[in-house]
């Protein structure tokens, strides 16, 4: 299965790509960049920055990681949609790769979820978040 994700919500994008890797099937995701999350702007950059600076005293290195950059930000929100301490889980996990641009091969071939698509005024996309987090990329 190809997502082409861009214009599309993040949340049903996991979700659809989830089931699909549970199933068996292998899941590229492109354009991930340009995927969004709907609401307030400055909830979700202040959620995801909290997110990323939960550190453990003891060993800050057995933190969880949130990832800056978008396509590894898409696929660490997709594992969380896997039951990934668990050996299924994790095969599945292994079945998806994450492109912020579309590699030529598989451009053709990509799918639109249905019903994907943002309705709401409110949203911003995984490249904006990216950047307010830290990231250095471009920005489409």
């Amino acid at each position: 299965m190809i997502i082409n994700a861009d214009g599309l919500v993040v949340g049903r994008i996991a979700a659809t790509a989830a089931k699909a890797m549970l199933n068996g099937e292998d899941v590229v995701i492109v354009n991930a960049d340009r995927s969004v999350m709907t609401g307030n702007p400055k909830n979700i950059v202040a959620k995801y920055a909290a997110r990323r600076a939960i550190v453990q005293k003891a060993n800050p290195q057995h933190a969880p990681h949130w990832p800056k950059r978008p396509d590894m930000l898409l696929r660490r929100i997709v594992r969380g949609m896997l039951p990934f301490d668990k050996p299924h889980g994790r095969a599945a996990f292994k079945r998806l790769r994450v492109y912020m641009d579309a590699p030529a091969e598989v451009a053709s071939k990509a799918i639109e979820i249905e019903g994907a698509r943002s309705k709401s005024r409110k949203f911003m996309s995984l490249a904006q978040l990216s950047k307010e987090l830290g990231w250095y990329g471009q920005e489409k």
